[in-house]
């Protein structure tokens, strides 16, 4: 038995705090809560085991703690119960035993407090709360089974098994939590995974797949020159940028609740400027810069959109990097490169389409193109299957393209002339040369049975062509020949864009069917089709409306409007309110269509200088730019008209209340249903035909904001509408948006 000394010298040892305790222990300075208890607790069991074997030891000896000879098992010290393992041999514990644990000891075990561990899971399902809130404002749908989705939650297999598939470190808890929130119970993962993201722009997997089959369906017919049978890895190991533009591309159309072009026009905006930046030397950024110059990225102002500066910035790497010449190409490379035909060829073919962008954009923007036409795609015989050929649908498209060059060049290049303009003689020799040229042209194309786009384009640049007899004066010779040519001219253009009861090869049906050209047109149709609409109305309002058949005149101007409109990828962009300007302009003449003499034919026509354009430096595409002024002064000076009307949803019978007013549109121009998914306030994606950003909207699309939204005031519009330069139109109208311009730095 220990004497009353001992027993209170122990005890004075315990209050004292235990000065030789403290020389036996290690330093608790670096040591958590879990690893003292760890301590005591091995203390506690070596006391207890040397103070049955030694008994009959002295005091001195019992006053000194000796080393231990026998420890617990992990799950018994994290416990602080008794354990009998037997180390030597081994041989578990009881408890382990019984309860199926792994019984082992570890020398470096600590035990884990369980103060700490609750307040570190309270953490994580703080975190995990605000993840679910976040993953509901992006549009994930929270389960109804709340116990299912709590007991997922605290699986850890979330954190393991559920990883981003092609970067891991992008896959955290956010995305565990948000994917957990589509799990029913008893289901199997069904979550998509993100395959790649763009600042805060993320695509999954299946809407990955989903892109770019419809990217090679539906709009790489209108420019076929990547390879379908790439995967979109491949695309974006070539360059981000590549693989970043075929999405913007395909997300115009593609699962409006979505939103995806909205998300993508800003990071993809950055990234296409920084990489522009960088002096890029990869040929893919090239073919980026092509399906960005032919399909837009979206902008909220006339004077920042950058498709005319970026196609000259497009040929400008081009030619830096030698695709001009790319049996020479290392000319242009610090290091030696060679090709195979496989690699020739596909130079070959960006190049060809380098030119082909380059001239649509100058067509379409009446500007001078900055193609480049040299020995490179010259056309040679004999060489279908050689890496020069470029295949019948890209070659056509060049061919094309090469006449519009001509044309441009010829007609609107006259160095003497301020304006450009070639004089009337010399004007009219061009128009039969070239007249006999397209129509070789058009022979050529059309008995190669190509597809529909190819003929499409094929009769744009018909109608590039025709509109240069807005030019001649009324006492050029044979004027009433040209203006009925170009009546031809548009005509056929509109009807081949609108019939979608044509006969073609089979392989090419679906593009005659749900409104293919309309819905997945380039920017480049888009504008003909605008110029073709401006072309009808201002024929059909002089006199030469006596020489053609009104009523089809007048369906075919409100078949422009309707395809006008679904043209559009954006709800009430530039495209939708130029239609609406169409349609003034249209109402305030109806007048004049009634007139009982309206339809008599007369062989000698009274023929005047009403088709004169005040604007003639912008090429073929001077009339649309002209019609804007002549809607400027004639109606929105007098007071006839203004964009008011657009603020409510046409009324059908509103065009019987009066026949001369210009804010009402004609039953048959109601608009269509919309068939856009992006948000109101979302910038509109068509090149230079897009609005200027003003402040804040009307209060939001409630009945008062109608269709557009916007607001008007004839006394502080300073707002520029059309031209990108915007020097033409300031202060024509005031397009207010929901959002602030796209900063595109």
């Amino acid at each position: 038995m220990e004497s009353p000394e001992f027993a209170a010298g122990m005890r004075s040892h315990g209050a004292n705090g235990g000065a030789g305790l403290h020389k036996r222990k290690r330093s608790t300075i670096d040591s958590s809560p879990a690893s003292l208890l760890d301590q005591d607790h091995d203390h506690e069991h070596d006391h207890d085991e040397d103070h049955e074997n030694r008994g009959d030891a002295s005091p001195e000896t019992k006053g000194r703690r000796l080393p231990g000879v026998k420890r617990a098992c992990n799950e018994c010290r994290q416990q602080k119960l008794r354990c009998d393992v037997v180390q030597d041999p081994f041989q578990g514990c009881s408890r382990c035993n019984r309860l199926k644990l792994e019984c082992k000891i570890e020398s470096n075990f600590k035990r884990i407090g369980k103060r700490s561990k609750h307040a570190e899971m309270e953490k994580e399902i703080d975190k995990l709360r605000r993840a679910v809130q976040a993953a509901k404002a992006q549009g994930f749908v929270v389960e109804d089974d709340d116990e299912a989705v709590h007991s997922q939650l605290q699986s850890p297999v979330v954190a393991s098994q559920y990883t981003h598939t092609r970067n891991p470190s992008l896959m955290g808890s956010d995305e565990a939590v948000s994917s957990l929130l589509h799990l029913k119970r008893g289901g199997s993962y069904n979550m998509p995974r993100i395959a790649r993201e763009l600042d805060d722009c993320r695509i999954t997997e299946d809407d990955e797949r989903q892109l770019f089959s419809q990217f090679f369906n539906f709009y790489h017919p209108f420019l076929p020159f990547l390879n379908p049978n790439q995967t979109p890895d491949q695309y974006y190991q070539q360059h981000p940028l590549l693989y970043w533009a075929i999405i913007a591309v395909a997300s115009r159309r593609y699962n409006p609740g979505l939103n995806l072009l909205a998300k993508l026009s800003g990071p993809l905006t950055r990234y296409l400027w920084t990489t522009i930046g960088d002096v890029p030397q990869s040929y893919f950024v090239v073919k980026a810069l092509c399906l960005l110059c032919t399909w837009p990225l979206p902008t909220s102002t006339t004077s920042s959109d950058p498709t005319h500066i970026l196609c000259g910035v497009l040929m400008k790497i081009a030619t830096g990097i030698g695709l001009h010449r790319p049996n020479h190409i290392n000319d242009f490379s610090r290091v030696a490169v060679e090709l195979n035909n496989e690699g020739l060829h596909d130079r070959i073919k960006t190049w060809a389409v380098c030119n082909i962008v380059a001239q649509t954009v100058g067509t379409g923007y009446g500007q001078p193109a900055s193609s480049l036409y040299d020995w490179t795609l010259a056309v040679r015989g004999g060489d279908a299957g050689g890496p020069f050929s470029l295949g019948p649908e890209l070659e056509a498209r060049l061919q094309i393209e090469r006449f519009c060059d001509k044309v441009s060049k010829e007609m609107y290049s006259n160095a003497s002339d301020p304006r450009g303009v070639a004089g009337d003689e010399h004007r009219a020799m061009l128009m039969r040369v070239y007249r006999r040229e397209f129509n070789e042209l058009q022979a050529s194309i059309l008995g190669q049975n190509l597809s529909p786009v190819i003929n499409l384009h094929l009769r744009a640049a018909g109608l590039h062509l025709r509109l240069a007899g807005f030019f001649d004066s009324s006492s050029t010779p044979a004027y009433l020949d040209d203006l009925m040519a170009l009546w031809r001219a548009t005509t056929s253009y509109l009807d081949y864009i609108l019939d979608e009861n044509q006969s073609c090869r089979e392989e090419y049906q679906y593009q005659f069917r749900d409104q293919f050209f309309l819905r997945y047109a380039t920017n480049y149709l888009q504008q003909m089709l605008v110029a073709a609409g401006f072309a009808l109305l201002k024929l059909m309002r002089s006199f030469f409306a006596k020489q053609i058949e009104f009523d089809r005149g007048r369906n075919l101007f409100h078949g422009a409007i309707r395809s006008i409109r679904i043209t559009s990828v954006v709800s009430n962009d530039l495209y939708w309110r130029l239609a609406e300007l169409m349609v003034q302009i249209w109402n305030g003449a109806r007048i004049d269509s009634l007139s009982p003499s309206y339809h008599q034919h007369d062989d000698n026509p009274e023929i005047d200088d009403s088709l004169q354009l005040k604007v003639r430096c912008r090429h073929s595409m001077s009339l649309v730019f002209d019609s804007i002024w002549h809607w400027r002064e004639e109606y929105q000076a007098r007071g006839r008209g203004t964009l008011d009307a657009l603020k409510q949803p046409t009324n059908p019978d509103s065009a019987n209340e009066s026949s001369a007013s210009s804010t009402h549109l004609d039953s048959t121009l109601a608009p269509p249903p919309p068939q856009h998914g992006l948000p109101l306030g979302m910038a509109t994606s068509n090149g230079a035909l897009t609005p200027s950003a003003a402040g804040s909207a009307l209060g939001g699309p409630g009945p008062q904001a109608g269709l557009l939204g916007l607001g008007y005031d004839n006394n502080t519009t300073t707002y520029d509408v059309w031209d990108p330069q915007h020097w033409m139109l300031d202060g024509l109208l005031d397009f207010n948006y929901f959002v602030p311009p796209i900063d595109a730095n």
